[in-house]
């Protein structure tokens, strides 16, 4: 019986089928999805994880703030208000910046003149932090202002504003008046603090240092454009 010769092992390679082009394209705009995703989380989150890092870090366990902390925050609302040239100005302009905040009558009697010297020299005690803090005083009340007062809050921002549209943004602690605080705004635009009546300045001064060192790696001085 005749043998069949050894015939060398073939392997026989079969191609891969090709890739459907829209199958591929799907892949693509999945992974450019997901991707445009986290990046819109990130930019939404960003505000909020600095937010939270101002109102918390500034306080570790053992320290507590002069300032009362306000809980839950309220952002700058959606009024206008006439600045000392007669221009009308959104409220929420002064955002991206540090707002130190008083209120009074714009006859500006002896209490409201006492705070407008104390946001002054509060802000100058900054040092070259102070670029990052405005000194605003939002008045109420239709009295013109005296040329002495337009020129001792020349280095201010002051804005005319309607009583209630203001009461119902800032609120005085139990037993005061609104005009009888002083307020923080952060540079998102929250009011978070209030300073008691009768205020400390030093005790002051040492939350605003605070505030500022705990917000200085995303906060800097000015607004955008």
């Amino acid at each position: 019986m005749a043998q069949t010769p050894d015939e060398p092992l073939t392997l026989t390679v079969h191609s891969l089928p090709p890739l459907d082009q829209a199958g591929a394209g799907a892949v693509v705009n999945a992974r450019s999805g997901r991707w445009k995703l986290l990046g819109l989380a990130l930019v939404c989150v960003a505000p909020v994880v600095a937010s939270y890092l101002t109102y918390y870090v500034i306080r570790p366990e053992g320290r507590r703030n002069y300032g009362e902390l306000i809980d839950p925050q309220r952002p700058l609302p959606a009024i206008t208000a006439v600045n000392a040239q007669g221009q009308t100005v959104p409220l929420a302009t002064l955002k991206d910046q540090w707002l130190l905040i008083s209120v009074a009558d714009s006859a500006c009697v002896e209490a409201c003149q006492e705070h407008l010297l104390l946001q002054r020299q509060l802000r100058e005690t900054l040092g070259r932090e102070k670029d990052r803090l405005d000194w605003v005083w939002l008045r109420t009340g239709d009295t013109p202002l005296t040329e002495p007062l337009k020129q001792a809050t020349s280095a201010a921002q002051v804005l005319q504003i309607e009583t209630q549209a203001l009461a119902a943004w800032l609120r005085p602690a139990a037993g005061q008046k609104i005009e009888d605080h002083l307020y923080v705004v952060d540079p998102l635009g929250n009011w978070m603090m209030r300073f008691p009546a009768n205020i400390d300045p030093k005790k002051a001064k040492g939350d605003l240092d605070r505030l500022l060192r705990a917000s200085a790696f995303w906060d800097k001085a000015g607004r955008m454009p």
